[in-house]
C-alpha cells in the first residue's frame, strides 16, 4: 500500500488569495464534517436563543458565533497547510471571545490561558510549515504524500528536518485538540465559555486539530513506525489522564471537559494504531473506521451533553455537583438526554459509542496479533481502564443529577418541572439525543455507512470487512470496562464523599499550568531581564534590576498609549464617524411623516430605519478600512525589516 490521502471530488484553487493562494477541497470525510457543523451551530444556535436572551452583549457573541463557523469549515475544507493555517488562527482568535464572554476574572484568566495555548500552538505549527515548505517545495495535501515518502525513503539529514517540522506541527496541531500536556485550556476554558459555545468548542473545535494530525499521519509520515508510536503514546496518556482528572471533578462543565481531553486520547491512539498496522504491511481497516466513528460520536455525545449542563445552568446559574444535585429528578426529557450521551460516552451496548470504542479496541488486539508486541497487552488495558473510569465518572454525574434528592432544595427544583426548558429548544435537544441510541442499535446502517464513506480520507481503497458488533468477544471488552467503572464508582462514593457532599480530591499542584508553563514562563522572562541588566552593568551603566524592570514597564505603557493616540488621531482625521444624519433633514422627514396626535408615521419609521442602516454600514466601512491600514503599516515594516536583513545592515 502506498498510496495516501486519495484525491478528492472537489477541488478548487484560488489564486493570489492572501498572497499564496487558498485551496478547497470536498471528499466524504470533509462531507461528514460539513454536515456536522451545520446540524451543530444549528442545534447550538437554536438552543442559544433562549440561554442567551438574558446577556445584554449577546449580539457580540453571535457575530464570533458565526464567525467561527465559517473559520472552522474552512478548516475542514482546506487542501494545503497555508489554508489550514490561515482559518485555523482566525478560528482560535473568534472562539476566543466565548471563553471570555462574560469577562469574569476567572473567564478573563481561562481566556488568557487559551489565548497563550493557541498562539504559541500557531506560532510553533507555522515554523513548522516554513520548514516543511523548504524540505518539500509545496504545501499542499496530495503533493506531500509523494515528496516526504521520498525524503524519508532516502533518509539522512533530510529525514530528520522533515521529522522535526513534524514535532512542530504536531504541537500546533495538539494543543487544539487538547493532546497533553498542551490539554490545560480544556478544563478552565469550557466552564468560563457559555454552554452552546461549549458544545462547539469540545465537539468540532477539537476536531480541527486532529484533522490536521490525521494529514499528517497518513499523509506526510504514511507508515512511518517512529510516528506511529509517537501517537500511541502520546494517545494512551492523554486517554489516561483525562479520565482521572474527570474522575476528581465536582463541576459538571470541567469535568464533561476533561472527559474530552480524555476521549481526544481515544480518537489519537487509533491514528497512532492505523499507522503502526501501514508500518507492519496491514491495511488499517479496523483503527480507520473506529477513529473516524468515534470522531463522530465524540461531537454528538458533547453537544447533547454541554447542552443539558447548559439548561441545568440557565435554571441554576451552578454547576457545582453539591449544589445542582436533584435537579434532573421528574425530568424524563432531560434525564433521557444526559443517560443517552453519558452511556454513549461510556460504550454501553445498544448506543453509538459502543461501535466506535470496539473498533478501537479490536485495533490494538489486531496489531498485536500481527505484530506479537508485547506492549499492546499495556495499552489494551490502558483503554479498558480509561473506558472504565469514563463509565464512573459519567454515572457519578447521573446519579447527582438524576437520581439522588438535594436536602434544601428539592421541593424548589421539583417546581421548575414546566420551566426546565422551553418546546423549541428541548426538542432540538431530544432530536441530537435520539440519534445515539438510532446509530447505536443499527450500525449495520448508519455508523458503517458513514465509515464507508469517510475511510479513504485516511487511506485510499481499504476494504471493510462486515463486523459482528454484538457477538459475545466483542461484548466483552466492553462489559470488562463496565465492570471496572462499577468498581470505581464505589471507591467515588466510598472515597470522594464526605458528610454526604462531594468532595474534590485532587491536589491542586496536579495543575499543569500553574505547576509548569506559568513558573517556567515568568522564570524566563526574569532571567532575560536579570541578563540584560547583567549585560549593562558591565559594559554600559551599571542599572539594578528593579529600575530595569520599572522602565520596562514605562516603555510597555508608552507603547499601548501610542497605540491608542494612532486610533484616537485615525478616528479624528482619516477614520472620523460619518454623520448619522442631517438635522434638518430629520427634522423635516419627522414633519413629512408625523401623524396626527405627534404619533410617529410610516414614513418616517422608514426614514429613521434607513439612516440607521446608513449609519450601520458606515461604521463596518470605517472599521474595516482602519484595519487595512493598520496591516497595510505592518506589511510596510515587515517588508523594510526584511529588506535591512538582505542587504547586512541588521
Amino acid at each position: 500500500m502506498t498510496e495516501a490521502l486519495k484525491i478528492p471530488f472537489f477541488h478548487i484553487y484560488l489564486p493570489g488569495l492572501c498572497g499564496s493562494g487558498l485551496t478547497f477541497c470536498l471528499d466524504g470525510f470533509r462531507l461528514i464534517y460539513l454536515a456536522a457543523g451545520i446540524i451543530m451551530w444549528s442545534i447550538s444556535g437554536i438552543f442559544s436563543l433562549e440561554y442567551m436572551a438574558h446577556y445584554e452583549k449577546k449580539r457580540r457573541y453571535y457575530v464570533f458565533f458565526w464567525a467561527t463557523f465559517f473559520a472552522t469549515m474552512g478548516v475542514f475544507l482546506s487542501g494545503d497547510f497555508y489554508t489550514t493555517f490561515l482559518f485555523f488562527e482566525i478560528m482560535s482568535f473568534t472562539s476566543y471571545v466565548w471563553v471570555a464572554f462574560d469577562e469574569k476574572a476567572e473567564s478573563l484568566r481561562a481566556a488568557q490561558t487559551y489565548l497563550a495555548v493557541a498562539v504559541i500552538g500557531g506560532l510553533t505549527m507555522l515554523m513548522g510549515l516554513f520548514l516543511l515548505n523548504h524540505l518539500c517545495g509545496t504545501l499542499e495535501f496530495q503533493a506531500l504524500g509523494q515528496k516526504s515518502r521520498e525524503i524519508l525513503e532516502t533518509g539522512g539529514a533530510q529525514a530528520k528536518e522533515l521529522y522535526m517540522a513534524g514535532i512542530l506541527m504536531l504541537t500546533g496541531f495538539g494543543a487544539k485538540a487538547g493532546c497533553f500536556p498542551l490539554h490545560i485550556w480544556l478544563p478552565k476554558a469550557h466552564p468560563a465559555a457559555p454552554a452552546p459555545a461549549s458544545a462547539l468548542l469540545s465537539g468540532i473545535l477539537t476536531k480541527t486539530g486532529i484533522f490536521g494530525l490525521i494529514v499528517m499521519s497518513f499523509g506526510i509520515f504514511f507508515g512511518e513506525f517512529n510516528w506511529g508510536l509517537l501517537i500511541v503514546v502520546l494517545g494512551l496518556i492523554t486517554m489516561f489522564w483525562g479520565a482521572f482528572l474527570a474522575v476528581f471533578s465536582i463541576n459538571l462543565k470541567r469535568t464533561l471537559a476533561c472527559s474530552s481531553i480524555s476521549q481526544i486520547g481515544f480518537i489519537l491512539t487509533g491514528l497512532g494504531i492505523g499507522s503502526l498496522l501501514l508500518a507492519a504491511g496491514e491495511e488499517p481497516v479496523l483503527a480507520v473506521r473506529g477513529t473516524l466513528l468515534h470522531m463522530i460520536n465524540h461531537s454528538l455525545f458533547k453537544l447533547v451533553l454541554f447542552l443539558c449542563a447548559g439548561t441545568v445552568f440557565m435554571n441554576l446559574h451552578q454547576l457545582d455537583l453539591n449544589h445542582i444535585r436533584g435537579f434532573g429528578r421528574n425530568k424524563p426529557a432531560l434525564g433521557f438526554c444526559f443517560f443517552a450521551g453519558a452511556a454513549g460516552l461510556a460504550g454501553i451496548p445498544g448506543f453509538s459509542g459502543y461501535v466506535s470504542k470496539t473498533l478501537l479496541h479490536e485495533s490494538i488486539v489486531e496489531y498485536g496479533v500481527y505484530t506479537g508486541s508485547p506492549w499492546c497487552r499495556l495499552a489494551e488495558w490502558v483503554f479498558l481502564l480509561s473506558g472504565g473510569m469514563t463509565a464512573a465518572y459519567m454515572t457519578k454525574l447521573f446519579v447527582a443529577l438524576f437520581l439522588e434528592r438535594n436536602p434544601g432544595k428539592q421541593e424548589e427544583f421539583d417546581r421548575m418541572k414546566g420551566s426546565c426548558i422551553r418546546p423549541l429548544g428541548q426538542s432540538v435537544l431530544v432530536g441530537a439525543a435520539l440519534l445515539i441510541p438510532l446509530f447505536g442499535l443499527f450500525p449495520g446502517f448508519t455508523m458503517d455507512g458513514l465509515a464507508d464513506l469517510g475511510q479513504d480520507f485516511f487511506v485510499p481503497g481499504i476494504k471493510a470487512h462486515p463486523i459482528t458488533y454484538f457477538s459475545p468477544e466483542n461484548l466483552k471488552g466492553a462489559f470488562i470496562s463496565i465492570a471496572i467503572g462499577g468498581s470505581l464508582y464505589g471507591l467515588i462514593r466510598r472515597f470522594l464523599m464526605a458528610d454526604g457532599r462531594y468532595i474534590d480530591g485532587l491536589p491542586k499542584w496536579l495543575d499543569l499550568e500553574d505547576l509548569i508553563y506559568r513558573p517556567v514562563v515568568e522564570k524566563a522572562l526574569l532571567g532575560v531581564c536579570g541578563t540584560v541588566c547583567k549585560y549593562l552593568d558591565r559594559y554600559v551603566v551599571s542599572i539594578p534590576v528593579t529600575l530595569f524592570l520599572q522602565v520596562s514597564a514605562l516603555v510597555c505603557r508608552s507603547m499601548d498609549h501610542m497605540a491608542d493616540g494612532v486610533i484616537l488621531l485615525a478616528r479624528n482625521t482619516t477614520h472620523s464617524q460619518i454623520p448619522s444624519g442631517s438635522p434638518k433633514k430629520e427634522k423635516f422627514g419627522k414633519i413629512l411623516g408625523t401623524e396626527p396626535g405627534g404619533k410617529e408615521g410610516v414614513t418616517f419609521r422608514l426614514f429613521r430605519i434607513k439612516t440607521r442602516i446608513i449609519h450601520l454600514c458606515g461604521l463596518v466601512e470605517e472599521s474595516f478600512s482602519f484595519g487595512l491600514m493598520l496591516f497595510s503599516i505592518g506589511l510596510f515594516l515587515t517588508i523594510g525589516y526584511l529588506l535591512l536583513v538582505f542587504f547586512g545592515v541588521l
